[in-house]
């Protein structure tokens, strides 16, 4: 007899294991994956196939699962184990994954302490709770409403020889010396099959994408498929046009500013082989891909692979388990690799690292110029926009050229600062900001709780200009439009979290700053990376400080990142290019190493500070979340869950590993929800996973109060 383990697509705790049901006879098309409908207690739901079994009862009766707690009638004491399980009531659809995605939504789930409904959900074509409807006698899954294109007509996908064609077709030009050794390499990485990793540590201009391109061309020609992750949506239009132009219509693109439709019927096109070439963000990393051969994540050191909803799973870490399963090679692209994995780089015989240090069309990195803004205002500058910065933007305007404008704002800019001499306020025992809390009129330390009083005046130089430091990018494009309202013909383009909102505003934008003649793009950290427009001469940073100063352990790491890539946007064409960097902490090293593009000096800063207090890559960590709507209720549970967390460090896993207690999260309310945080800190090679869910599956669960594990988080905040 047939049985089949099923995941129940019920979001909650209770419920967050696999059950198992009898399959009847006449149902000959249940397979792993697809979507059925079962009896649940009194209700009926749909649930995902996880397995199916042949059993024998047998000599099994012991180790059956019911489905279902009532009984099905009166039967006599010696009826088959069977007899207790329910049957599968409808098969729902065809396969939405195979035996490889089962074992993949098993892995997110046990990894990442993640509800197995919430990573069912990642490999389904919409990504959310299915609705069911009755047809006559049968049960089916209602699908999103299609609309069809008129450039969306039926056509033949193109061959393996077509794909072959067209592609060397627009490869005639020589590699340079690096981009063809990073080829050899992936194309190694790709002929032996067994899960290899291959990061291209390339500056910004190094050609890294043509490699890619070639990569995949090698990859189809052997039958398989590609997918590409870019880590903007911002990233995708001209991505895809570069991808399209090579493979033609075999790309599909997947992101989430599609219509469910749209998704649908790109997943569709996946699945039924027509689309062999994906690329999109974070999410198209689980298309149904049936012969995967190369997974290219470019830019991979940016945080917005990292998911920060249930699942939270990191796509690096997740393409790097798929790569291994299936037999694949990953890719990883970055001008400013992520300490993880140079150090993963390093420590791993099957990660390699392949350096392009030079730009591919031989143009020099522009030059990049730090600007103190204690300076400027110590000499009478009230401006946001430094003097040498505002000379270098008419400059190049009046010359019809381009500017790129970074506000580097992330999160909250809480944190107070004095213009006079650059003074913030730190923790004395935990090397972070005080973040200022205008409630209380307090500065308070988000790791240890340290607060103290806001002082009216600078404690080191007696200024009274002391300011919580941030601003937005209207008020930013506000006084921009100021600076510029004698020259109409400069189009100013702002792109941030409003301006894009809508459909197809990315794509909008960046057209309309490809336009002929001169343009100023604003924007937040969207813009740094992977746009090419060979008129931008000049880019400006407005405030390369707010990131560096937040209370994250990262936050180093990430400013030293920013501002290498943003300054990458510059000089990339005929035209030489320049960048100006506004900071009121000037001999910041994560900024001078940027400035001077020197990561070795870089990390002899950063790696000695981050195996002194314990954080990644020299640790692991794990972060408890406590959220709700009654502050001390949120106290309670969390620091009832640190009290439990203690005991595991005590009677299990031992003193190696750390727990920093419960504390207010560094942004304690947010969107109404009072929020708490337990930090663990392990040792880089424990299963902290595993030590974790004890404590969060077998707490007991609370009516107005969330609990979340965040394994190997990406922020703090």
């Amino acid at each position: 007899m047939r049985t089949v383990s099923v995941v129940l697509d019920i979001q909650t705790q209770a419920l967050d294991s696999s059950y198992t049901y009898v399959v009847p006879e006449e149902m000959d098309d249940v397979a792993v994956g697809c979507a059925v409908l079962v009896e649940f207690g009194r209700r009926r739901a749909v649930a995902y196939v996880m397995e199916v079994r042949e059993e024998d009862f047998s000599l099994e009766e012991d180790a059956v699962f019911s489905g279902a707690a009532d009984a099905q009638g009166e039967r006599s004491a010696d009826a088959s184990a069977s007899s207790k399980l329910k049957p599968v009531l409808a098969v729902l659809s065809a396969p939405y994954f195979d035996e490889d995605g089962a074992a993949l939504i098993e892995y997110i789930a046990t990894t990442y302490i993640a509800p197995l409904s919430a990573c069912v959900h990642l490999l389904t074509p919409v990504g959310r709770t299915p609705k069911v409807q009755k047809k006559g006698d049968s049960w089916e899954l209602q699908k999103p409403a299609r609309r069809r294109k008129k450039d969306a007509e039926d056509f033949t996908p193109l061959s393996d020889e077509e794909i072959s064609r067209r592609a060397r077709a627009l490869e005639s030009f020589e590699l340079t010396q690096g981009q063809a050794k990073a080829f050899v390499l992936v194309s190694e990485c790709l002929h032996r099959g067994c899960g290899e990793v291959a990061l291209i540590d390339g500056v910004t201009g190094s050609g890294k994408t043509e490699v890619y391109l070639r990569a995949i061309r090698a990859c189809l020609e052997k039958g398989c498929g590609a997918l590409v992750l870019v880590p903007e949506i911002a990233l995708t239009p001209q991505t895809v046009l570069r991808f399209e132009g090579r493979f033609g219509r075999t790309v599909a693109v997947m992101h989430s500013r599609m219509t469910a439709a749209e998704r649908f019927d790109q997943w569709e096109a996946v699945r039924q082989g027509d689309k062999r070439v994906v690329v999109g963000a974070r999410s198209a990393l689980f298309c149904p891909m049936e012969r995967l051969g190369l997974i290219i994540i470019d830019e991979e050191h940016e945080n917005t692979y990292k998911q920060e909803s249930a699942p939270r799973y990191h796509a690096r870490d997740v393409a790097a388990w798929m790569a291994k399963r299936r037999g694949a090679a990953l890719v990883l692209g970055s001008a400013t690799p992520s300490i993880e994995s140079l150090c993963r780089c390093k420590a791993d015989p099957s990660w390699h690292r392949i350096a392009l240090p030079e730009r591919a069309n031989g143009k020099p990195l522009p030059e990049v110029d730090v600007i103190d803004m204690a300076k400027e205002f110590s000499k009478g500058s009230r401006s946001m926009f430094s003097r040498s910065l505002s000379e270098a933007l008419f400059a190049a305007l009046d010359a019809g050229r381009k500017a790129v404008l970074l506000l580097n704002q992330r999160g909250f800019a809480n944190f107070v600062l004095c213009r006079d001499c650059g003074y913030v306020p730190e923790c004395p025992t935990c090397s972070v900001s005080l973040t200022y809390h205008e409630r209380g009129n307090k500065l308070v330390c988000h790791h240890c709780g340290r607060q103290t009083p806001a002082m009216p005046t600078c404690p080191v130089c007696g200024s009274p200009y002391l300011k919580k430091f941030g601003a937005g990018t209207q008020r930013v494009e506000t006084e921009l439009r100021k600076l510029l309202e004698d020259r109409p013909q400069t189009d100013i383009i702002r792109m941030d979290a409003d301006t894009t909102a809508t459909r197809d505003a990315h794509e909008r934008l960046l057209r309309q700053f490809g336009k002929p003649g001169p343009a100023v793009l604003l924007g937040t950290q969207m813009i740094a990376k992977g746009l090419d427009f060979n008129d931008v001469v000049l880019v400006g940073v407005i405030n390369a400080d707010t990131q560096l100063k937040l209370p994250d352990f990262r936050s180093a790491e990430r400013t030293f990142a920013l501002i290498e890539q943003v300054a990458g946007r510059a000089g990339r064409g005929d035209f030489e290019g320049r960048v100006l960097v506004q900071t009121y902490l000037p001999e910041s090293c994560a900024i001078q190493s940027a400035a001077a593009y020197d990561r070795k000096r870089f990390l002899l800063d950063e790696l000695p500070k981050r195996k002194l207090l314990r954080y990644p890559p020299y640790a692991r960590l794990a972060n408890i979340l406590v959220w709700g709507d009654s502050s001390s209720e949120v106290r309670e549970v969390a620091q009832a869950l640190a009290a439990r967390v203690d005991e595991v460090i005590r009677d299990v896993v031992g003193q190696q590993w750390e727990s920093l207690g419960a504390a207010p999260c560094a942004i304690e309310r947010l969107r109404g929800h009072y929020r708490w945080h337990i930090l663990i800190k392990a040792p880089a090679d424990a299963d902290i996973s595993a030590a974790i869910t004890p404590v969060i599956r077998k707490r007991r669960a609370h009516k107005s109060v969330n609990v979340a594990c965040d394994v190997d988080p990406v922020s703090l905040l």
